[in-house]
């Protein structure tokens, strides 16, 4: 493994709702280096969505340090912040969140364009992420055209097409049949394999089983952190 990528050091996230505040994060410290496949299991209001907006630089801590690539986030501008999210963070979510007026191949594109690629550059990358997932004939489709697998393939290009140092997904099998969720979470091996760190957040054991760290969380605290065995994923678990 690399150096550390993602490093959080006693990182406490409190929410103020009215008169009331939750605490979502209690001093969360982990790191993360450079090559590794981990997942952040944990129930609902666990406290790991808190956690992946950390690290996606969604949100800055209440207390305590947040480090992306060495950047501490909170002493960084919203610009800044865009810019690291753009160039260090490609995201997978459960809902896809593609372009419906915009084609398989513009959906691709489009972080590139925000990073003042030129469009011919644009068009030969995403066409090559496109067809690393297998849906270099799917290119001029419209989103609403494609299953959820294969919408969870374009979101996995979009999401790869930057070259980022960090793949964060959320729940990126939950919407999906257990094939399906196979075939995603080979993908997710494949990219890992090519040296990219992958980080899946999930409600759901089996997904968690299937990396080779898991950290788990409950009510905003690190109930365990291990390196693990991966064992094959055998679908997603719909709760």
């Amino acid at each position: 493994m690399g150096q550390s990528v993602i490093n959080l050091e006693n990182v406490r996230r409190v929410y103020s709702m009215g008169d009331t505040e939750v605490q979502a994060l209690r001093g969360v410290s982990f790191n993360i280096d450079q090559g590794e496949f981990v997942t952040i299991m944990g129930p609902s209001g666990s406290g790991k969505s808190t956690c992946m907006n950390m690290i996606g630089c969604l949100d800055r801590p209440t207390d305590g340090i947040v480090k992306i690539n060495g950047e501490e986030t909170a002493l960084m501008s919203e610009k800044e912040l865009a810019l690291l999210r753009n160039q260090t963070v490609g995201f997978v979510f459960q809902q896809y969140f593609l372009l419906p007026s915009m084609s398989v191949l513009e959906n691709v594109m489009l972080p590139m364009r925000y990073a003042g690629i030129d469009r011919r550059e644009r068009m030969e990358r995403a066409a090559a992420a496109l067809a690393r997932v297998g849906l270099d004939d799917r290119m001029s489709h419209r989103p609403y055209e494609l299953s959820g697998g294969q919408k969870q393939r374009v979101a996995i290009a979009r999401a790869t097409v930057t070259q980022p140092k960090i793949i964060l997904a959320d729940e990126p099998t939950g919407a999906l049949d257990s094939e399906t969720g196979r075939a995603v979470m080979d993908l997710f091996w494949e990219i890992n394999a090519a040296g990219t760190t992958v980080v899946i957040v999930t409600h759901d054991p089996r997904v968690g089983e299937s990396s080779k760290r898991c950290i788990r969380i409950f009510d905003g605290m690190i109930q365990s952190d291990k390196k693990q065995r991966p064992k094959k994923f055998d679908g997603a678990q719909n709760v």
